[in-house]
């Protein structure tokens, strides 16, 4: 007998990752990951931490030099990252 409200698996899934608010942490954590993907390996080397706190994203950097480097691309950084994602997740990016 088949029931006539089936769902797909992925929906559920889906579903249950908005309503517990996991969804948002999960894209923070696709984001974190996407770092090095996004600036090199020479830079993600001299990057110390990243934290994601109430839409900004706070980099710890042990180079001043990739520092400003990294002020003029904060824009392009921020709008590449949320894009991935899908959503604006980091509504602003700051270098320490």
């Amino acid at each position: 007998m088949r029931r006539s409200k089936t769902q797909n698996i992925g929906e559920v899934i889906k579903t249950y990752l908005q309503q517990s608010g996991l969804d948002r942490r999960l894209k923070e954590v696709e984001i974190i990951n996407s770092w090095e993907d996004l600036v090199g390996t020479m830079i993600s080397r001299r990057t110390k931490k990243i934290e994601l706190k109430n839409g900004k994203m706070i980099i710890y950097l042990q180079s001043s030099v990739v520092k400003n480097e990294l002020m003029m691309l904060r824009e392009t950084l921020k709008n590449t990252l949320n894009e991935k994602v899908g959503e604006e997740i980091i509504r602003e990016i700051i270098l320490r």
